[in-house]
């Protein structure tokens, strides 16, 4: 019965974004839904992060509800009994609210996900012109249900750290693919054929993005970002003493080897070395690349973006280590990470469609009556 109340919250939620898309003037609710759904997506990563920041994670310890119920307010007496027996513990009944408010708009994004995918086979059967294929967001509804098992088994093994990353990256993809689709169904100004010519260079910067996200997440969830305490050496050495073997053993539990014994400070500071390490080289491609596609009018905006976002992202990585991780700028540095990756994903989404012979979405009517691609 609380699955159910829980899936009707979500739903309640889900219907603000709902209406607000119903009533918009647009020429396309469709691509409306899809790109309310993409920033509501930017925020729930973003709430996920100061989810896991604030070690809220476990602030109901049992998944999809709290102590069996839909809400904290009806599980007070277990979250009051299991603070008191552990006042430092991670259940207490601020960190419940944070747990459950995230699982709420987690399943509201997927009411919005299932909506986009009912349009789009009603589209389908009705022969309407929507500009993307039904099986894309059919796509994205079962990505979001592996997303959904993934934060479940974040609660019930204990915050196990690939686990806990393996769901990050998977929001992430989720935000991904939302972007491209959003990307797919709005009208682009003419390319510049000569932007085709960089299609390999802007995947290859998503890719190097994605690595260095995946460390992110391995060092935020390792609980590793005040491994290194200076800057730009680490604990005053260039190359600290580090156990990458212990460090990036992937299956084991949080704080622990994969033999039971507590991870070592050598472990941790391997892990944030090579985090910051590795972004040097990122930072210092995306930068190039941007520099690179900021000539082209197309793709002047979004590459303008990847240029602040990564001063931004270097500002906030340095603040964390300096200012010994305030939550605040913790929080800002994983957003701008999810920011980072849509800005990339449009890159390549528009230098992909700078190719002769590739079909975009303009103003013109007679290229809204397209057929889907």
């Amino acid at each position: 019965m609380f699955v159910l109340q829980i899936g009707l919250i979500g739903l309640c939620i889900a219907l603000l974004p709902l209406s607000y898309v119903w009533v918009k003037a647009d020429d396309s609710k469709f691509r409306k839904l899809v790109w309310v759904t993409t920033f509501l997506t930017l925020d729930l990563v973003m709430f996920g992060g100061f989810t896991r920041l604030t070690d809220s994670g476990l602030g109901c310890p049992d998944w999809p509800g709290c102590y069996g119920t839909s809400s904290p307010f009806i599980a007070h007496a277990q979250i009051a009994a299991a603070h008191a027996a552990m006042p430092t513990g991670p259940v207490s009944m601020t960190k419940a609210w944070i747990e459950m408010i995230h699982r709420y708009f987690a399943t509201a994004i997927g009411v919005l996900i299932i909506a986009q995918t009912l349009i789009a086979w009603v589209a389908r059967v009705k022969r309407r012109p929507l500009r993307v294929s039904p099986w894309w967001p059919t796509s994205l509804l079962l990505l979001i249900c592996v997303q959904g098992a993934f934060g479940a088994w974040t609660v019930t093994m204990k915050l196990q750290p690939v686990i806990v990353t393996t769901h990050l990256l998977l929001g992430l993809a989720l935000l991904g693919a939302l972007g491209w689709l959003a990307a797919r169904q709005t009208p682009v100004p003419a390319y510049e054929p000569e932007a085709a010519r960089f299609r390999a260079a802007a995947l290859a910067g998503l890719i190097l993005l994605i690595a260095q996200i995946a460390l992110g997440g391995w060092v935020s969830t390792n609980y590793a970002v005040l491994a290194c305490t200076d800057f730009p050496t680490c604990n005053g050495q260039w190359i600290p003493p580090m156990d990458f073997a212990h460090g990036f053993h992937l299956w084991r539990a949080l704080g622990m080897t994969s033999d039971g014994d507590v991870i070592t400070q050598d472990a941790l500071v391997a892990i944030h070395w090579t985090h910051r390490t590795f972004a040097v080289i990122v930072v210092a491609y995306l930068a190039w690349l941007a520099l690179k596609l900021r000539r082209f009018e197309s793709l002047r905006r979004p590459a303008n973006g990847v240029l602040l976002v990564v001063a931004i992202q270097f500002v906030t990585g340095l603040s964390n280590i300096v200012l010994q991780w305030p939550l605040p700028i913790a929080v800002a540095h994983n957003g701008g990470a999810a920011v980072l990756l849509l800005l990339a994903v449009m890159l390549n989404f528009r230098t992909a469609y700078s190719r002769p012979g590739r079909a975009v979405v303009s103003d013109k009517p007679a290229a809204r009556d397209a057929a889907p691609a």
